[in-house]
């Protein structure tokens, strides 16, 4: 089978690139507009998107565009992020001025940077973006904070590895195609095991006492595992949500589709994202 082409947003090297090797070969983009763009337009045949990080939480940004384009969820998987010091051949962390990477990176290396004050945290793109902007530029004072593929790719030397505060720092990714895409899990390279499915879906309430309780209902009352459910802002009203919930169990499921027309009878929108199961890694 010929590998199908994943977008995902970032520099090769970069975390979101190891998801998507895991679905098939690589297609690069500028940002997750992008990303979902190459999908939707058939520049790609699916897409690796992160959805949320065990340190820094959700990816709103996402979350907004699973609901707002045509797009469902066929895997997941989840990757750990192992922050490295990376620095030209040659370099070091005694005469370095400045470590570059993506914001969040930078803040989960808070303890490096407070016991070497001569470094200096620089906000970049992408966290493999950094590590090719320290190849370009060829000084040895400018280090970044990337993974060890990255440092591979770019011909970095690894000053430190595990620079990270907190060990546990996973990344949760999806893998989405577009919602007509006829190869289906066929087309990944790698098939997620769906002996315990999952499904994600957004719905709206109406602004009432007692209606997000009442929606917890449909899925409490017929013993379905609620995993995760988020709030966010909705676009038409101010000061109204979105719920975005995780469950165990496949939309097709008889039980999980009684449960969900109940949910209709009165959430005035609900949209189910997809019914995946895990791609390890």
């Amino acid at each position: 089978m010929t590998n199908r082409l994943i977008a995902y947003q970032g520099e090769p090297g970069a975390y979101s690139e190891i998801a998507a090797l895991r679905f098939g070969e690589p297609k690069p983009c500028e940002s997750f507009d992008d990303v979902f763009t190459a999908v939707t337009d058939g520049e790609a045949d699916y897409a690796a998107i992160p959805i949320e990080n065990s340190l820094g939480g959700s990816i709103h940004q996402n979350y907004d565009l699973l609901l707002r384009r045509p797009v469902v969820i066929l895997a997941e998987t989840f990757v750990k992020v192992e922050h490295c010091l990376l620095g030209l051949p040659g370099s070091s962390v005694e005469r370095a001025t400045k470590a570059m990477s993506h914001p969040q990176a930078l803040a989960q290396c808070h303890n490096f940077f407070a016991t070497h004050p001569n470094v200096k945290a620089e906000a970049t793109y992408d966290t493999a973006g950094s590590a090719k902007m320290v190849a370009e530029q060829g000084d040895p004072t400018a280090l970044a904070i990337a993974s060890k593929r990255a440092g591979e790719l770019y011909g970095l030397e690894i000053l430190k590895e595990n620079l990270a505060d907190e060990e546990w720092n996973i990344t949760r990714f999806f893998c989405i195609a577009r919602e007509d895409n006829e190869a289906g899990l066929s087309g990944l390279l790698n098939q997620p095991d769906m002996a315990n499915p999952k499904t994600s879906i957004v719905f709206s309430l109406h602004n009432e006492q007692g209606s997000l309780y009442k929606a917890l209902a449909t899925l409490a009352h017929r013993g379905i595992d609620l995993t995760k459910i988020e709030s966010r802002p909705s676009r038409k009203k101010a000061f109204e949500y979105l719920f975005y919930a995780d469950f165990i169990g496949h939309h097709d499921d008889p039980l999980i589709q009684r449960a969900l027309d109940n949910l209709r009878e009165f959430a005035p929108m609900l949209k189910v994202l997809g019914s995946y199961g895990v791609v390890p890694a």
